[in-house]
């Protein structure tokens, strides 16, 4: 994952910061930034954290 940080707190705040900032979906943020989704929900869940597709953000 090229230019998002490995910490998965960091990860969290910047993928839900890009989220609500500039991405309608995972989807969306994912083909654009050329990140595999499912290696983000992994990060994400290793740390308690999942995906809110109504809500667009991890939590």
């Amino acid at each position: 994952m090229l230019g998002l940080p490995k910490d998965p707190m960091m990860l969290f705040s910047v993928i839900n910061a890009h989220l609500r900032d500039t991405y309608p979906s995972l989807d969306a943020l994912c083909d654009d930034l050329h990140v595999e989704k499912q290696q983000i929900i992994d990060q994400l869940a290793a740390v308690g954290y999942e995906y809110n597709e109504d809500k667009n953000k991890f939590w």
